[in-house]
């Protein structure tokens, strides 16, 4: 199933342009925009306070298409058509999922190389800076089951984009991609700092020795517990949900 999904990217053209272009418009667009017009406090560079929540947020929108690809195959019947074959009846969903961890490899990838053509490094070690890939993968892997999900449970792959967008887009504003959880109206900024975005950027800007906000609340002071643990909560709540989605539509 990893292997059917990942021919299926290649064997569409357009996909892979807007899978490959979209995060290097997000690397350039906000790292020259904002970063041209922002100060940090106390000093650093905007654009390597910037690119940490570049790659986080490029990880959310993957959601689009991971629903966008499980909702095509309902659509099509290959739900149907795979039910008659021996296999198990997970291997879908499951191949699904490692296909989209594949492409997000590929995806951290190329921002990596675009953050570091526009001047973005890191500044503690290698190791710390695979274990912040691995928070934001972390954070990927965990968002591809709620693809799968609404996937699973939409009506047709067309109303997607319908769902999708007005969720990603208020976790993105509503966090600490851009500005500080301090600088929003009080309730705002506890959002922002509970959002499960803020927590995996916070604690990758820590990983990775790029400007951060700091903070006084739990959460800020938790960061890196929290990166870890909103993912397995995500996972402990939908993978269950989507299996058990999957096999009530293979009845």
């Amino acid at each position: 199933m990893t292997k059917r999904n990942m021919a299926h990217v290649v064997r569409a053209p357009e996909e892979v342009i807007i899978y490959f272009t979209l995060p290097i418009m997000f690397v350039l667009v906000f790292g020259y925009v904002f970063g041209s017009g922002m100060a940090m406090p106390g000093g650093g560079n905007y654009r390597e306070f910037l690119l940490p929540g570049v790659f986080a947020m490029t990880m959310l929108y993957g959601l689009g298409a991971t629903a966008t690809g499980v909702a095509f195959d309902v659509d099509r019947g290959v739900v149907d058509r795979f039910r008659s074959m021996p296999m198990a009846r997970s291997a879908l969903v499951a191949g699904r999922s490692a296909a989209d961890l594949i492409r997000a490899v590929l995806e951290m990838t190329t921002l990596v190389v675009c953050g570091l053509l526009v001047g973005w490094q890191w500044h503690r070690g290698i190791g710390n800076a695979l274990a912040a890939v691995g928070l934001i993968l972390l954070l990927r892997f965990a968002i591809t089951w709620v693809g799968i999900y609404l996937g699973l449970v939409v009506p047709n792959a067309d109303t997607v984009g319908v769902i999708v967008f007005p969720a990603a887009f208020p976790l993105t504003a509503l966090s600490n991609v851009f500005v500080a959880p301090e600088l929003m109206p009080g309730w705002l900024g506890a959002v922002s700092e509970w959002n499960p975005l803020s927590s995996t950027v916070a604690a990758t800007r820590e990983l990775f020795g790029n400007p951060g906000l700091g903070g006084d609340s739990w959460a800020a002071q938790h960061s890196l517990l929290l990166a870890v643990a909103w993912p397995l909560v995500i996972l402990a709540i939908f993978v269950p949900l989507s299996i058990r989605r999957y096999q009530k539509l293979s009845r």
